[in-house]
């Protein structure tokens, strides 16, 4: 980690990436470490891979890694991916923040998608935009890259948006998702409720300054 830097942003609290033990059976996949891969896109919580799967079919230009908690939700997603079969997407079942951490290297991200989080709504500190976690992620993405944000809880929302103006001091624009959008089966739930769903829409500028711009873990370093 990088010391006496002068930070883009005003996040205090640190994030510490270096007590993060690898998930198990922690494997790298094969782009991680190919030099001339597809533009790298990142998906947090990718439940049973809706978007994941409908991104991979119509962008093969791009390769997704698409990371998955929760058992039950991940082998649905999993065997969705394997009857597809795109040879642009990862499927992964772990901890999103210890696999990044262990397996991201910095600034080769061009988006992260996180598309209707767990709202926190009695602990705050969970939420992502209010995470120490998210500065490392933002050290991930390459400048000009993109963070994806979408919710349908208005507060969330909210507090989404002035974190990244205030504290992280990012670029953002929030839209309404449009009424027939059916990226996720949350989204299409939601919608099909009338509810409104918001998108945040974040990009990390030139010359933007993280502590961990330069920091790597040993299993993220390509083979010698």
């Amino acid at each position: 980690m990088t010391d006496n830097i002068e930070l883009t942003h005003q996040k205090l609290r640190v994030f510490q990436p270096q007590k993060l033990s690898a998930p198990r059976d922690f494997i790298i996949p094969d782009i991680i470490n190919n030099k001339n891969h597809s533009p790298l896109v990142l998906e947090i919580g990718a439940g049973k891979g809706k978007h994941a799967l409908g991104f991979a079919a119509h962008n093969p230009d791009k390769h997704l890694i698409a990371i998955e908690r929760t058992r039950n939700k991940f082998e649905a997603f999993a065997k969705l991916a394997a009857i597809q079969s795109s040879p642009n997407l990862d499927a992964i079942h772990a901890d999103a923040i210890a696999w990044t951490v262990h397996a991201i290297k910095p600034s080769s991200l061009v988006k992260i998608f996180i598309l209707y989080p767990n709202p926190e709504q009695h602990n705050p500190n969970q939420q992502w935009l209010n995470m120490p976690f998210f500065e490392f992620l933002l050290s991930r993405l390459q400048v000009g890259g993109e963070v994806v944000l979408v919710t349908n809880i208005e507060a969330y929302m909210d507090n989404a948006e002035q974190q990244a103006t205030r504290v992280w001091c990012l670029p953002n624009t929030r839209y309404k998702v449009a009424a027939d959008s059916q990226r996720t089966h949350f989204e299409v739930k939601y919608l099909a409720r009338g509810e409104t769903c918001w998108e945040l829409s974040i990009f990390k500028p030139e010359g933007y300054k993280t502590r961990f711009d330069d920091w790597r873990i040993e299993s993220v370093d390509e083979e010698k």
